[in-house]
């Protein structure tokens, strides 16, 4: 006995797969574009980490924001780095090591809560320590 023929059923047309919530992926990466914009000129608030952020979630709402950030020139490297390698520069684990050692001794002098002092500082450590365990790019 043979088994029918279907041909009541077209082939599927291989696109590339959506996205859920694309929408949301989008907001996430301009919001996050954004904030790291305003850390460039605000003291104590990262650019780099928000600028990461924003490369990830436009690799999954936009792919035109996406290859804007790898293509620019001062941010590019550091998001080809990060998500080839998870790398981070020397120059960047300094830089980063100093604003946070800055923000907390300003944290010191300013903060009259003693927990909030030290639950930020011992944050802010946790970070650089975690910073600094990361892997340097291969052209260092």
């Amino acid at each position: 006995m043979t088994l029918p023929e279907s041909h009541d059923v077209p082939a599927a047309p291989v696109a590339r797969p959506t996205v859920r919530f694309r929408w949301a992926w989008w907001l996430l990466a301009y919001v996050s574009l954004g904030t790291g914009i305003v850390g460039i000129f605000v003291p104590g608030l990262p650019t780099t980490v928000f600028i990461l952020i924003a490369a990830w979630a436009a690799s999954r709402g936009s792919e035109r924001l996406h290859n804007r950030l790898l293509q620019h020139p001062q941010f590019g490297p550091v998001i080809r780095n990060w998500q080839a390698h998870g790398a981070v520069s020397r120059k960047g684990k300094w830089m980063a090591t100093l604003t946070m050692a800055v923000c907390a001794g300003i944290m010191l002098w300013c903060v009259p809560v003693a927990w909030v002092k030290w639950l930020s500082i011992g944050c802010m450590a946790a970070v650089a320590v975690w910073l600094w365990t990361r892997p340097l790019p291969p052209d260092a």
